[in-house]
């Protein structure tokens, strides 16, 4: 369902392509699993619906509308890429579009197998990805932001799941975080949003990254921050040596960041357990994995 009662099912997909882009409607249409703020359609071998579901807005749509095309072309990975635009009627009254899909299992379903190699595929990317963006690039007001700016998130992830026995030392790693100096370049783009449910992998490595409804210009360290939250134990050092770019500085940042974004994982994993609505049970042990690493450090 979505936040004003209309269930998404493939019938009302295949209705809405007839009236806004018949040439599409007859793709095969079939359900993809997960999501929250947009639900997944695969349509055909090759595209993709994304339908604006519980997102209060359609920012999010809009942005990847507006942007992914730009910088699609200059990045070594696959990404989703808008081709055609659904607008809001009297039958859905939100925004939906028509994105090429990128093949692979998320990562949350999925595992990493050939670690280096994964390493050096997210420092390659994020390091095509991370520019300065435009004047009129969307700026960051949480993601992206320096994490002082996030001290009311870590508190209320930490309290929510935050085991007694590592809590000071979590703790010391985001107190070390927000302690960092800010970032003193350009404004770069920044993907924000980069965990397990939000890249593919395929052949054991990484092989796309999705869901783009949280770019801005900001700080690169909520991106380097997968280091921990996507790749396996061992091999942050690896990335960060790739990526060239991070100082000391940016790694603190970065490594606060990951055990922010873990907590979430973790929360987001005990919501599932409890069964409320969003939850993913399955996040739950890849944020304590994620955290584990975190803690242990480059």
């Amino acid at each position: 369902m979505t936040d004003t009662g209309i269930e998404i099912t493939a019938d009302l997909v295949r209705d809405l392509l007839q009236e806004q882009h018949p040439d599409l409607a007859g793709l095969a249409i079939r359900e993809v699993a997960g999501g929250w703020g947009n639900h997944m359609w695969r349509l055909g071998d090759e595209l993709a619906v994304r339908m604006q579901r519980m997102d209060p807005t359609p920012e999010f749509q809009l942005k990847e509308r507006r942007w992914l095309p730009v910088l699609a072309p200059h990045l070594p990975l696959p990404v989703p890429t808008p081709v055609r635009f659904g607008e809001p009627s009297e039958r859905f009254p939100k925004h939906w579009t028509v994105m090429t899909w990128v093949p692979g299992q998320p990562l949350d379903h999925g595992s990493i197998s050939r670690g280096a190699h994964a390493a050096d595929t997210l420092a390659g990317f994020l390091r095509a990805l991370h520019v300065e963006a435009p004047a009129e690039a969307p700026i960051a007001t949480d993601r992206g932001a320096h994490p002082r700016k996030c001290t009311d998130g870590f508190e209320n992830f930490f309290q929510a799941v935050a085991p007694d026995d590592i809590a000071a030392d979590i703790r010391a790693v985001w107190d070390d975080a927000v302690a960092a100096p800010e970032w003193a370049g350009p404004p770069v783009w920044v993907h924000g949003d980069l965990h397990p449910a939000n890249v593919v992998v395929s052949d054991g490595t990484l092989s796309g990254i999705v869901d783009f409804g949280d770019l801005s210009a900001g700080d690169p360290a909520w991106d380097l921050a997968a280091a921990w939250v996507l790749l396996p134990a061992g091999t942050a050092s690896r990335f960060f040596d790739t990526y060239a770019h991070a100082d000391e500085a940016a790694i603190r940042r970065a490594r606060g960041l990951a055990a922010v974004k873990s907590l979430f994982l973790m929360l987001m994993g005990q919501n599932g357990d409890r069964g409320l609505p969003g939850g993913k049970p399955n996040w739950g042990p890849v944020g304590r994995a994620a955290l584990d690493r975190v803690l242990k450090g480059v």
